[in-house]
């Protein structure tokens, strides 16, 4: 996965072994489950094979008690495997992050890829080919600078340039030569905005200074990041309770904002109680007229839909403005709306991120229990040792259980189902195999054999066809 960042880059062996040992605990979340299910396939399928059962079970020792120790000892990896994920697992993650980070500081030319933008100390750079020792030497280079609101205003185009970094100093130069650089241009009046001037000028030497802060000489040391990844079981359940109440908050603030905005569900002024009671008597006294009047006086009268129409309320000439004002509020208001939906997506995911994060450690570590029981059953139901047939099933079993959490999680990032279902719904689905595979193999049957239940369902059929004929 991380070849490309570091081959050619002038990195020890030192440094490259310290990142792929950083990276092993990592691969416990998929080399772990496989392994307890694989090894258990093996070890009770020889010994079914070798007729061990039949002799423990002519001595009276039961299939229960003779994976005992198993059970006790697959228990107690278990809670290894908790304490693994929730400690050593976080920590390796965010020393490969600082080892990575670190080191497209010290070696720039790690971070600029070719043919690609790359990210660097607020720039987009990209270039055709790298040469030269650390690759320092570029050609065919295009940067863009970006502003403090991310907007790329600034374009540099340059045939060559040169990385000079040193590790006495804390500035790496990017002298560029025979180029051209263009700048936009901000006007404050609105009449020159709309002819977008900027700025043009050529170099046959440019110089970029950049720099690089001292405490990242070190290609370890720590930066104060931290991801889903990051973190143990404590800090999640803290984070996730701040996000959650920070999600809230600002959904809250936002559907205020946009309230306020439309001018909807204005809260009505409390009326006065001497008013009231003045009303009411009123309204008495008109229902009193009301019924002295005969019902031929009442004349109908003649209302229009039209004459209800806000519009009416304005003049003939005065209608294209408030029809104009009301798109431009409207369109304000939904483009205010999406920008804060991608807002709220992102943070949102993020709150996913975590509560995957944390349920995942919990089911990691359950999962080593609950394959151990779908794979020593499976192993003395189909009676066969060594790396044939028992291997092929462990990996089709694995691949279902692996790629269901794949997808689970992905569903879980995005919100389509809830973080703590993806977490746990592969090893939801191999619960109930290993309930059924126990049972079959603690009475001695075989796998389900789908031919023979028709046949006895036939059978009980015709059986009972021939009674009540006979009768």
């Amino acid at each position: 996965m991380f070849i490309d960042d570091f081959a050619g880059k002038g990195l020890d062996v030192v440094i490259i072994g310290k990142f792929l040992l950083y990276l092993m605990p990592d691969l416990t979340e998929k080399v772990l489950p496989l392994t307890v299910l694989l090894s258990s396939i093996l070890t009770f399928g020889t010994f079914a094979e070798n007729y061990e059962f039949a002799a423990m079970k002519a001595s009276g020792i039961s299939l229960q008690r003779a994976m005992l120790s198993l059970i006790i000892f697959v228990t107690i990896l278990g809670g290894v495997t908790f304490f693994f994920a929730n400690t050593v697992i976080p920590a390796s993650q965010r020393k490969i992050y600082n080892l990575r980070k670190n080191i497209a500081q010290v070696k720039p030319a790690a971070i600029i890829g070719e043919g690609v933008f790359s990210d660097f100390e607020g720039m987009s750079i990209k270039v055709d080919e790298k040469s030269g020792e650390n690759d320092k030497f570029l050609k065919n280079v295009i940067i863009h600078k970006k502003t403090r609101l991310n907007l790329n205003s600034t374009v540099i185009k340059a045939k060559k340039g040169e990385l000079i970094s040193s590790e006495e100093s804390e500035i790496i130069q990017l002298v560029l030569t025979d180029g051209h650089y263009y700048e936009d241009v901000q006007s404050k009046k609105n009449d020159k905005k709309l002819k977008h001037p900027f700025a043009k000028a050529s170099f046959d030497t440019y110089t970029i200074n950049m720099e690089v802060p001292e405490n990242n000489q070190d290609l370890e040391a720590d930066r104060d990041v931290s991801t889903d990844k990051m973190k143990n079981v404590s800090r999640l359940n803290k984070d996730i309770d701040s996000l959650k109440k920070d999600n809230f908050r600002i959904v809250k603030a936002f559907s205020k904002n946009i309230t306020n905005r439309i001018g909807l569900f204005n809260k009505l002024k409390s009326k006065d109680s001497t008013k009231n009671k003045l009303n009411r008597e009123k309204i008495k006294f008109i229902e009193k007229n009301k019924a002295k009047d005969s019902v031929s006086n009442i004349t109908p009268i003649d209302i229009n839909a039209e004459d209800f129409e806000i519009l009416n309320l304005y003049e003939d000439w005065q209608h294209m403005q408030v029809l104009n004002s009301a798109k431009n509020n409207t369109t304000n208001i939904l483009n205010t709306i999406r920008g804060k939906k991608e807002e709220l997506q992102k943070r949102y995911k993020i709150y996913n991120l975590h509560i995957l994060s944390l349920h995942k450690k919990y089911a990691l570590a359950f999962s080593c229990i609950i394959l151990f029981f779908v794979g020593a059953p499976l192993g003395a139901i189909i009676r066969k040792g060594g790396l044939g047939l028992p291997m092929v099933i462990a990996i089709i079993l694995f691949l279902i259980y692996y790629f269901i959490g794949v997808f689970a999680g992905n569903y879980s990032k995005e919100g389509n189902i809830h973080p703590i279902l993806g977490a746990w719904l592969s090893t939801l689905i191999m619960l109930p195999l290993s309930i059924f595979l126990t049972r079959r193999a603690t009475a001695d049957k075989g796998m389900l054999n789908i031919g023979g239940i028709i046949v006895d369902f036939f059978k009980k059929i015709f059986a009972k066809k021939n009674k009540t004929s006979v009768s």
